[in-house]
Order: C-alpha cells, then structure tokens, then sequence
C-alpha cells in the first residue's frame, strides 16, 4: 500500500485518477495544470473495510499521507457507497475476492444438491446446542468429555432447492462446467464475488449496453475511466472443493475453532470476467510470479538490499521476495487479473496476450 500511494502521489501522468482500496482500495486522481504545467493529484482513498479494528490500523498509517498530500480518505461498509467520479480511478483488491461467502452444490443422480453447516452435537444431550438470544453466549468450540471432535459438520440437502436450480445459471461459464462435472462432484459458487465484480467494472466503465441491467445504483453518471488489479487465490475456472482454513500459518480444518482462523476459498476469474461484461477490457490471470518479475521485482529487490543496515535484513528481503515468485508455492497459487477503461489501449502490460474481452 505505502508503494503504491508513493507513486500515485509523485508520479507526473497525463490524465485524471482516483484512488480507491478495497482490501480493498480504490483511489482516484485529478489532473490539475499550474503555470502550464501538467500533474497528477491524488484526489481521494476509499477503503472497504469490514473491521473497526482494522479501520483504526489503517487510520493511523494513512492519515499522515493523506493529510500531507491534501486528499480525502473515507472507509465503506459496500462498493455501492463510492459513486462513479470523472475523474481517473484505481483499484486494487488484494484477497479480497478469496473471503467472500459461496455456496457448495454437489451433483448427484437427481440433479444439484447443496451442501450445508449443521451442528455435531445431540440437541437433546448436549446444551452446547441451543443458543439464549437473549445473553451473549456463543458456542464454546472446546471440546466436552462426551464429545470430543469437531462441533459443525457438512451435510447435504436431501432435495434440491430453489438455490441450487438457479445459481448455476448465473452466467454460461457456470452452466457449461456443472454440465461437464461427473455425478459426485462439488462446485463452488460465489456470488458475492459475480455481484462485486459487476459493481467494480461499472465503477471505472463504459456506459452500459442499451438493455443492459445495473448492479448499483450508481452506474449511469459518465465516469472517468480506470483500472483495476486484482490479487488472489484462484484461476480461471470454477472449483470444486478449493475452501480451506489457515491458522498460524498452517492449513487446519475449516471448522477449526470458529472464528479464529483465516477462511478462504479460491477464486473462479473466469465468473469475474462475465459478470464485469463490456464496461472493462479484461486482461490475465497471470500467475503472481510472472506478473511480479515482469514488472521488475528484482530491480526494487535490489535497491532495497542495498538499504538494509545489515546481513540480517538482507536475508530477511531476499527470502521474502522468492517466497512471492516461488513457483510451488505463492508465485503460483496467486494470481493477477487486470480490468482496464482506458482510451486507445490495445494492450496492457505486463498482461501481454492482449486485451480480452471476453
């Protein structure tokens, strides 16, 4: 984030831009001409963030800049809340995409079933299983002498529901892989993910096609185009059972003391890119390890070594950067896409395969 307002804020570019976060960021900055001379300035920093506590950590690391550069910065509970602006806007969401909520289906001989969260434990033996709305009481997730496993377990719908009929027909991608997938197979659907990634292009996009529906209420005003990058776990297709629980840096199961470990499912850019539809060009996935070392990692590795005050702090930025390049590991599993609304841009780089607008 530092490098990314460093730049945005000292860098002299020809156009207008407003910088957003989504964590998430989205910025936006103005073109502003004193004495003839053209500059870039930051205008405002919009950050969705879920977390008081979060907000409090960012408050204290961006207030500063933020005030010495003379741009606002606002937090949002939703994407609807930022309106489209005339002036230039950037978008970075860095695992964002990842923590969305999804649905799980499972295909059986009658067609697609979800899967459901139910509880382990006996509602008649065990008190752990009712809850007093009235009294701040949650579930312990410490196990009892009678039951010592895990206190939630998947189960799957008996039938099928009006859920699992019309989500896949979110967009062609979807119905096309559940009609290919064998009996037994699982999808993962988020469409939190499809709804936002609407949202995103028509923040930053072209004026939609005649008949074309809005996911914001705020998609008609003429905007003054942008881009964005996304950064995430994922690819360009849909998964089947990518849901998965870090703690302390290890994977443990998901239902691994609630609340308390990092969830995350893989991203289906494949999902992203049909619901932005034809407001953005859509540019990747590129693996992270590709998009990072054709931007000149390296180089920015080198200039910082060349800073460290010793040996330790060497080690420390030279192991951290092939951690993110590393191609059996985070250099692989993550992965950059890229959306643009830019004038007479056939191709973005590092996204060298053109633009797609698929």
């Amino acid at each position: 984030m530092d490098d990314i307002l460093r730049v945005s804020a000292f860098s002299y570019i020809a156009f207008s831009s407003n910088l957003t976060s989504y964590s998430q960021v989205i910025s936006r900055i103005a073109l502003k001409e004193n004495a003839g001379q053209k500059s870039v300035q930051l205008k405002e920093i919009n950050l969705m963030e879920a977390s008081p506590a979060m907000r409090t950590i960012q408050e204290g690391k961006l207030r500063h800049f933020a005030d010495r550069i003379g741009c606002e910065l606002n937090w949002h509970d939703t994407l609807s809340s930022i309106k489209r602006s005339d002036a230039f806007t950037m978008v970075v969401a860095h695992e964002f995409f990842d923590a969305l909520p999804f649905y799980l289906l499972q295909k059986t001989q009658d067609g697609w079933r979800e899967v459901m969260v139910a509880s382990t434990l006996d509602p008649i033996k065990d008190p752990r299983s009712c809850f007093d709305t009235e009294i701040d009481t949650p579930l312990s997730t410490s196990p009892s002498p009678a039951h010592d496993g895990p206190l939630f377990q998947r189960v799957l719908l008996p039938t099928s529901n009006s859920m699992s009929r019309s989500v896949l027909t979110l967009s062609p991608h979807l119905a096309d892989t559940a009609a290919n997938l064998p009996i037994g197979s699982f999808l993962e659907v988020s469409v939190e993910s499809y709804l936002n990634a609407a949202a995103l292009s028509q923040l930053i996009g072209r004026p939609r096609l005649l008949g074309e529906s809005s996911q914001v209420d705020n998609a008609d005003p003429p905007t003054g185009g942008g881009c964005g990058l996304i950064i995430d776990y994922g690819g360009d297709q849909a998964f089947e059972n990518s849901f998965r629980a870090f703690k302390d840096h290890k994977i443990v199961d998901v239902f691994h003391q609630p609340g308390k470990t990092d969830l995350t499912a893989n991203v289906d850019f494949a999902l992203l890119k049909q619901a932005m539809g034809a407001q953005v060009d859509k540019h990747g996935p590129l693996t992270q390890g590709d998009f990072l070392n054709k931007m000149g990692m390296s180089v920015r590795v080198m200039g910082l070594v060349r800073q460290a005050k010793d040996e330790e702090r060497r080690s420390a930025i030279i192991d951290a950067a092939k951690r993110l390049v590393d191609p059996v590991g985070m250099g692989e599993e993550y992965k950059v896409f890229g959306f643009t609304n830019i004038k007479e841009s056939p191709s973005v780089y590092p996204f060298d395969e053109g633009v797609n607008s698929s």
